[in-house]
């Protein structure tokens, strides 16, 4: 299928595609004109990525990281894989402690001010 197909079934704009090929999250074979030629495991694996984007996991990631997590359902099976997921686990739990922290300091500021 051709880039505009993946993007309409994927609702991911075509720029965006282009950039997963270049960080290495996609990998269309090419017609001999040089049209990108997508599989039907790209709408899946579109699909896979935009979740782990969603997680937090940086595209750097997804991409050490693509070979273990594209079947369906996520079952990584790569040596590795599992330990690197759970450091991004460990990672995003930080930066929710940090944020939820942030929160409380907010909602302390905002109760006095509202006494007043």
């Amino acid at each position: 299928m051709r880039i505009g197909e993946l993007s309409r079934r994927t609702g991911v704009n075509e720029q965006l595609l282009r950039y997963y090929e270049k960080q290495g999250l996609l990998h269309p074979a090419r017609t001999p004109n040089g049209y990108r030629d997508y599989a039907e495991a790209d709408v899946t694996a579109v699909r896979r990525i935009r979740e782990l984007l969603a997680a937090g996991l940086p595209t750097a990631t997804i991409a050490e990281i693509g070979s273990c997590v594209r079947d369906e359902p996520l079952t990584p099976a790569c040596d590795g894989v599992l330990e690197r997921l759970r450091g991004e686990r460990d990672r995003i739990d930080a930066a929710l402690a940090r944020l939820q922290s942030s929160r409380a300091a907010l909602d302390t500021v905002i109760q006095r001010r509202a006494a007043t």
